[in-house]
């Protein structure tokens, strides 16, 4: 038996305006490469610290074609990002936009953002793919991009937040570190979270640990030109594979729900720590319903769910696919399956939230 749905009248007004917008949306789609070019180029950086310049005078100074420099100014003046003055054909950086596109110190920070997602959109053809048979990609088949834009957008809010904010919302644990504490930090990356921890609590000894063998080899660079690498040391292991025990503190920046079976690193974590000791997770912002996450920060993380956080997890054994919009409520349930009895929201920024687990 057959059945014929009628179609819906379309209102042409609509569907212009759904077109325009589309457009739009292409426009900012190509706009990541072109903050990424920018970025790379110098070309803010130049903006920003020279005032207004026509697209000769930046390409001089950066010394790029000015062919390609007109462009990209003509297509950050359309975008907004740049302000364009007709009369003497020169462009200008706001401060605001200054900040947020040349200030690696400041939480606004954006550029590893739209690097990270170039280097994660290069990878759709095999995304096409893994959504067809259920496979997955593993965070090492990604290139540099990701790997080093995901920590440029990660370390300005871990170096705003972690030591003054984050750490001080969890009972007790700032003390314990002044005194002298062992650290697990788990998932490290680069190595950003670990090495500002050991920079701010001298006493305490810090342990990073990753799958990804080069993340970890960057991670021991960096500790050593930042002079803690008798404080941070770094080992190649996966999450529920991490080395020691007796830990006071174990932390967890935004990587447990890219991991293939999060309750068995849970688990792990329950028998490392020492009695008294806290689970610090770090995890993108989220509510619990999906109508929660409708706003632009959850389309993007949803994107970065879909490209590249879901087929990490499903490459890796059991592949829970808790997907960056995981929310509390699923988070609690991979601590508890795993033994803790205690998990409370400590803290939280547009971007992330901190939660507090104990036994």
């Amino acid at each position: 038996m057959t059945s014929t749905v009628e179609s819906a009248p379309v209102d042409p007004d609509k569907l212009m305006s759904f077109v325009l917008t589309a457009v739009g949306e292409v426009g900012a789609a190509l706009n990541a490469a072109l903050v990424v070019l920018g970025d790379k180029l110098g070309l803010y950086r130049t903006l920003a610290g020279l005032g207004p310049m026509t697209a000769v005078e930046l390409a001089e100074a950066t010394g790029t074609d000015a062919h390609y420099v007109r462009e990209w100014l003509n297509a950050q003046a359309a975008g907004q990002y740049l302000t364009y003055q007709p009369g003497p054909g020169t462009y200008t950086l706001p401060p605001e936009r200054a900040v947020a596109l040349t200030d690696p110190s400041s939480p606004a920070f954006l550029p590893g953002l739209f690097q990270l997602a170039v280097g994660t959109i290069v990878d759709w053809p095999r995304v096409l793919e893994a959504a067809r048979d259920g496979s997955g990609i593993g965070w090492h088949e990604h290139g540099p991009d990701v790997h080093s834009g995901c920590e440029r957008f990660f370390r300005p809010a871990y170096r705003a937040h972690l030591v003054n904010d984050w750490l001080p919302a969890l009972d007790g644990v700032v003390d314990t570190l002044r005194r002298g504490a062992r650290v697990a930090d788990i998932g490290c990356g680069h190595g950003a979270s670990t090495i500002l921890m050991a920079q701010a609590f001298p006493h305490s000894r810090f342990q990073g640990s990753d799958a990804h063998p080069e993340s970890v080899r960057t991670a021991s660079r960096r500790a050593a030109d930042a002079g803690v690498a008798s404080q941070a040391r770094f080992e190649v292991a996966a999450a529920h594979e991490f080395s020691g025990d007796g830990y006071d503190l174990v932390t967890t920046f935004d990587a447990l729900h890219d991991m293939g079976d999060p309750v068995g690193a849970a688990r792990r974590v329950r028998q490392a720590l020492a009695p008294e000791g806290t689970w610090m997770i770090v995890e993108p912002a989220a509510g619990d319903r999906v109508e929660d996450n409708l706003h632009p920060i959850g389309r993007a993380f949803y994107g970065f769910s879909t490209l590249l956080c879901t087929p990490s997890s499903l490459s890796q054994p059991v592949g829970a696919a808790l997907g960056t919009q995981a929310g509390p409520a699923r988070l609690r349930d991979v601590v508890t399956a795993a033994g803790f009895g205690h998990c409370r929201i400590a803290a939280a920024t547009p971007f992330h939230m901190v939660l507090e687990v104990r036994r």
